[in-house]
């Protein structure tokens, strides 16, 4: 169990920090899960252009959340099939990246805690799907001249230098 000793049954309990604290019904809980992956197709990484939300118009890693019962894996590969028909061989986590947005005033208006995978294109020809508006192999070297959402690019340029590993 990878180290870790339960001796007897443990319960999780999520509640406010500390006695004072109240959240309230209606409010969101955050972090949220998500898994991405960097698709490789020889020296090209498979990316989209996001169509919704507070990260529309940039570039980004395929990727989205992670369904209840779902491993990030698993949700990675669904993700990358869904957001641009291309079916890949996610070959391993690269890390765990936070996407932390606020709004005015410095609010928090999202939390994601993302699971970025590495992988290698097996079939299928990227075409924009669910959440993308655009879906294309870039070269790596193309990679640092678009406007890609926050820490793509070293996730990009680690994820690579993982495939060539021996182990990967």
């Amino acid at each position: 169990m990878l180290g870790i000793d339960l001796p007897r049954p443990v319960r999780l309990a999520l509640g406010p920090m500390s006695a004072g604290e109240q959240t309230p019904r209606n409010s969101r809980i955050w972090p949220k899960c998500g898994a991405s992956a960097a698709v490789f197709r020889g020296g090209a990484v498979l990316l989209i252009v996001r169509a919704k939300g507070a990260l529309k118009g940039l570039w980004s890693l395929p990727g989205g959340h992670i369904e209840p019962g779902e491993t990030a894996r698993a949700a990675a590969q669904r993700e990358v099939l869904e957001e641009t028909g291309v079916d890949a061989d996610i070959a391993a986590l690269v890390d765990i990246h936070d996407v932390i947005l606020r709004a005015g005033g410095g609010a928090l208006s999202a939390h994601y805690l993302i699971a970025v995978f590495c992988g290698r294109w097996r079939r299928g020809e990227p075409n924009a799907g669910s959440d993308a508006s655009l879906a294309r192999f870039v070269p790596l070297g193309d990679v640092a001249g678009l406007q890609l959402t926050d820490g793509a690019v070293p996730l990009i340029h680690r994820a690579w230098a993982q495939l060539q590993m021996p182990s990967s």
